[in-house]
């Protein structure tokens, strides 16, 4: 296969992670309101649409905070077009919670926004993360140099983790490990979005260690420092596990 992939449209070419990213902003949008539509939201459409703004809020800010923080050397470059080139998904992340918490606390929301979002969230991730892998080299997001039987060469001749479809095969199981567990359990409020953000901050922390990143002095990068900011913010989830589950289903 030949990277980075991309549909040739008369004498242009689509980029097949364009049209990934856009699928997966799409369908992901498309299955949450599929499952809004057959389960039952505590949340006014009103209050949802104002969690939604704020969670797209931080995520953007968030996303191209950390992203412009990843690689330290190279910030006397920064200007509005490098932030607005530099974005990362954890940062992503822990932006969109810090905007939808403060949302919610300026409109009295106090039952979790999140649990419904899981599952779309997992599958736009799927989705985007092909894209990523698609796009070869010139995503940024691949893994070192490896022998593994596996490993990909992207279009330089070097072998390497592919990163990405780790991600992708993370998400898999994590949504195969949730609908197993829902079957026997019912999680407590907030429980699903929980598990959903910790596991993620966990498998990106170990996955930076086989990722070309700039790491300190103290051997961390950016990436894992705001992991472990964000799984500190989870502290109870490891402390109280029992507490996730509200009854056996």
């Amino acid at each position: 296969m030949h990277f980075p992939v991309n549909i040739p449209v008369g004498k242009s070419q689509i980029p097949v992670h364009f049209i990934c990213e856009t699928l997966a902003y799409f369908l992901g949008y498309r299955y949450y309101v599929y499952l809004r539509r057959h389960n039952t939201d505590q949340i006014s459409d009103g209050n949802r649409l104002l969690i939604f703004i704020g969670a797209a809020f931080g995520a953007f800010v968030g996303s191209h905070i950390v992203g412009v923080l990843e690689n330290p050397a190279l910030l006397p470059r920064f200007g509005l077009i490098y932030f607005m080139g530099n974005k990362t998904i954890v940062g992503g992340m822990l932006g969109g919670l810090i905007g939808v918490e403060l949302t919610k606390k300026q409109i009295g929301v106090t039952v979790s926004s999140g649990d419904m979002m899981v599952y779309p969230l997992i599958l736009a991730m799927i989705i985007g993360r092909t894209g990523c892998l698609l796009a070869g080299l010139e995503d940024g997001t691949y893994g070192i140099a490896s022998n593994l039987p596996w490993a990909i060469d992207f279009g330089d001749g070097i072998r390497r983790h592919p990163t990405n479809l780790y991600e992708i095969l993370f998400w898999l199981m994590l949504w195969l490990v949730l609908k197993v567990w829902e079957k026997r359990y019912q999680f407590a409020n907030g429980a699903r979005f929980k598990l959903f953000m910790v596991s993620y901050l966990l498998f990106r922390f170990w996955v930076e260690i086989i990722k070309p990143d700039y790491f300190f002095g103290f051997g961390l990068s950016v990436i894992q420092l705001v992991c472990i900011v964000g799984i500190l913010y989870y502290y109870k989830v490891f402390l109280y596990p029992s507490k996730l589950i509200k009854a056996y289903a």
